[in-house]
């Protein structure tokens, strides 16, 4: 009987060692470089996987013109699910605790891609294409990307204030000439701190109490309502507008037109891969397609490419980005601080 159990003892240690060194194998080998090198093994094998899912808050017209391109190039299905950053977010964690892996690709907005390195929830990439991402693209960690990038601009009604008449420095908005023609969009919390810590921190939130107080500032939820409000002639001036949107609506013949003033600030979604992802190697196929090819696709809906080597509408390629991570971590002291400068009488 005791040889029996010794028996059964070497077998099952044997067995362990087999599947151990198998599951950490698999575990290696999972793809994280993205080079000239890597490329046509990468198409090879994601086209094995042939499909994968991707979690964005990238608007549907958008994101199906990306989707398209890259299937009509690989041949590879993409099975897309939108929705807003945080419930983007709340599910990839709540999929991720109950172990049912469904997203392979995850693009929210950078604050809450970082919660998913926070959770540990990406997969860090080495990438060539790296080197042709703007400054700031891609954060020391590597585990996302900045693959989409909107700017905050002033947009204003062309039939209500004249280019010659455009502020220069924010200080130009104490003039009394802008009484009663400012607007700002409702949630801008992260642009007003990043905007006031170059000012000067407390002598940046102390020239906007300043210029409410005199000149006052028309509060709105929402960019696209805001930069509807400056076409219809009801904001002339608002200070934070999507850029794509005022370019869109000025296409379309509307008296609008946009202009910056330093420093530009850049909104952007980050895409990274999840590290459970079911297709890893059309995950990194999907990765290195946004960062690249999917970069003109990004110019032509009149967003600003992360990518150098598409052509952007910033003349001199400066802008600065809003720290995802002092976002994240000071979001309650953001908001209390715009409620108090902006939207408290």
């Amino acid at each position: 009987m005791k040889k029996l159990l010794q028996q059964c003892l070497f077998i099952a240690a044997v067995t362990v060692c087999l599947v151990l060194p198998a599951a950490a194998q698999q575990a290696d080998a999972r793809p994280d470089t993205i080079s000239a090198d890597s490329m046509a093994g990468i198409v090879a094998a994601a086209k094995k996987e042939g499909s994968l899912t991707w979690y964005t808050s990238i608007t549907p017209a958008d994101s199906a013109q990306l989707i398209k391109k890259f299937e009509s190039k690989y041949g590879i299905k993409v099975t897309v699910w939108r929705s807003g950053d945080d419930n983007v977010l709340q599910r990839v964690i709540a999929e991720t605790n109950a172990k049912t892996y469904k997203a392979d690709v995850a693009q929210i907005q950078t604050s809450d891609m970082e919660a998913l390195v926070h959770e540990k929830l990406l997969l860090p990439i080495n990438s060539s294409t790296f080197s042709d991402l703007v400054p700031g693209a891609v954060p020391k960690h590597r585990e996302w990307a900045m693959a989409q990038i909107t700017l905050f601009v002033m947009a204003y009604n062309t039939n209500l204030v004249k280019k010659e008449d455009l502020p220069h420095s924010f200080k130009d908005l104490l003039d009394p000439k802008w009484k009663g023609k400012l607007g700002i969009e409702g949630t801008d919390n992260d642009w007003l701190y990043t905007i006031a810590d170059n000012l000067g921190g407390d002598a940046g939130y102390k020239l906007f109490r300043q210029i409410k107080q005199t000149n006052g500032l028309s509060v709105r939820t929402g960019h696209s309502l805001l930069a509807n409000l400056v076409a219809a002639g009801e904001v002339p001036l608002a200070l934070t507008v999507y850029q794509y949107k005022a370019v869109q609506l000025k296409r379309g013949g509307a008296p609008i037109d946009w202009f910056t003033m330093e420093p530009v600030l850049g909104y952007a979604t980050g895409l990274g891969v999840l590290n459970h992802a079911a297709h890893p190697n059309a995950a990194l196929l999907f990765y290195d397609f946004m960062l690249n090819d999917g970069q003109a696709v990004m110019a032509s809906i009149d967003d600003v490419p992360s990518n150098t080597k598409i052509a952007s509408p910033l003349k001199n390629g400066k802008m600065k980005f809003i720290d995802p991570v002092a976002a994240m971590e000071q979001t309650d002291k953001r908001q209390k601080l715009f409620e108090d400068t902006i939207v408290k009488n």
